[in-house]
């Protein structure tokens, strides 16, 4: 590509005259992404209520998922591409296990910082541990866990641009074609969506966890004041 202003032209019409052949393939890449997400919230909220509960499991459990997190992307998907091959099954399990660490510890980070206070006071209206846990203290812990899911998704889109080199889809396979034939204009064609998909994800979980921030401020004097009528 030019530098100069016609070269920023040259990419918009690049961009405009293949546009079904990029949205094929940023759709792709949601997809991948999303799985892989969907699989870590899943799994880390879970994991991350265990590691809240027992400080020895926390102990373990955390040290593994810094230990998958601290791979090099390069290694984890190959290694993985050993035991299920080539494909979308491998992009979406790389990005399960990369999303894993922010899920976890923020889930950890969230509960630990529930006011003890507040879950004396549903004790105190009757609550059982599992009423307690997903009555209060998850949602309480939601903007904690939503910070994780903002970090995780901008990692996972970042990670997701390497799937064509182990079968999978999305924009990293504009981005790779136009590697091999020394075409800036597929590169650019490939990453400016895939940056805009990582800004726009971080946007979106940082307003929503705002939002939930608002809501928790909220929730605690209703809860104490139900405490002071029990």
């Amino acid at each position: 590509m030019n530098q100069n202003g016609n070269g920023i032209i040259e990419l918009f019409q690049y961009m405009q005259d293949h546009a079904v052949h990029l949205l094929s393939l940023t759709w792709g890449h949601i997809i991948m992404v999303f799985s892989g997400l969907s699989l870590a919230l899943i799994v880390g909220i879970p994991l991350g209520v265990v590691s809240a509960r027992n400080e020895r499991l926390a102990s373990v459990i955390l040290a593994v998922a810094n230990v998958i997190q601290v791979m090099p992307s390069l290694a984890l998907l190959a290694l993985l591409m050993l035991y299920l091959g080539l494909g979308f099954k491998t992009i979406v399990v790389g990005l399960f296990f990369y999303s894993l660490l922010p899920i976890i510890r923020n889930t950890y980070v969230g509960l630990k910082e529930v006011d003890a206070g507040i879950s004396e006071a549903g004790k105190g209206l009757g609550m059982s541990p599992w009423q307690l846990l997903l009555k209060v203290q998850l949602p309480l812990s939601l903007p904690f866990l939503m910070a994780g899911l903002r970090v995780a998704a901008v990692i996972a889109i970042g990670v997701a641009t390497l799937a064509p080199l182990f079968g999978g889809d999305g924009l990293g396979r504009e981005i790779y074609s136009g590697l091999n034939l020394r075409n800036s204009l597929k590169i650019y064609a490939g990453a400016i969506p895939a940056a805009v998909l990582a800004i726009l994800a971080d946007i979106f979980l940082g307003r929503l966890q705002e939002k939930l921030k608002t809501g928790r401020r909220q929730q605690k004097p209703t809860l104490n004041h139900g405490s002071a009528k029990a």
